[in-house]
């Protein structure tokens, strides 16, 4: 059983590594001339036969309407010839290969004629609509109240200076400059009175 085992290489067997993996502390036999003649065979077949024209004529315009089965193969074709020298592909399949990768189709496509304009109106409807909310709220509510006057909220500013609030840095402070409470406009008409409800 222990003679069917493969032997280490000798320290003087080369080191092969693949140009994209780096493999360290591995050693690599070389493979028998029929397995490397298998392989190439495998990779030369699979290259060697085009994709029709016919198949890729128009394919922009038929793209959308093929069935996704169809669609799949097709891609997978082309995948296929990718995997050989690119010198070797023919103008069409080139050309379908970029087109199925990057064209517009699918969640790229272009957006249908008149979009743009469709989106600019159905935004001003709704900028009217609630604008005429606004506007139809704003005249079925209340009137302000009395407090939300320059008047009155001078009147509070007497008040806290009387009562000595916040005699630091507020209202009572020495040399305060600030408007206080005062935030409104100035009211129409006589000033608030006290008792007024």
């Amino acid at each position: 059983m222990l003679r069917s085992l493969p032997r280490a290489a000798p320290s003087s067997a080369p080191l092969r590594v693949h140009p994209h993996r780096i493999q360290t502390n591995t050693w690599h036999l070389p493979a028998a001339p029929c397995l490397l003649e298998a392989r190439q065979g495998q990779t030369r077949h699979a290259g060697i036969h085009a994709i029709s024209n016919p198949t890729l004529a128009g394919i922009e315009k038929r793209w959308e309407g093929m069935p996704p089965q169809q669609q799949a193969d097709l891609w997978m074709a082309l995948r296929d010839r990718m995997k050989v020298n690119w010198h070797e592909m023919t103008l069409q399949e080139k050309k379908a290969a970029y087109w199925i990768a990057f064209g517009p189709h699918g969640p790229r496509s272009l957006p249908p004629p008149g979009e743009g304009k469709k989106i600019f109106w159905y935004t001003m409807l709704g900028l009217g609509v609630s604008g005429v909310l606004f506007l139809l709220i704003r005249t079925l509510s209340r009137p302000a109240p009395k407090t939300m006057n320059a008047q009155y909220q001078a009147m509070t500013n007497e008040y806290l200076k009387a009562q000595r609030t916040e005699p630091i840095t507020g209202v009572s402070s020495e040399g305060y400059t600030g408007k206080g409470m005062i935030q409104s406009k100035p009211r129409k008409g006589p000033p608030p009175d006290e008792d007024e409800d």
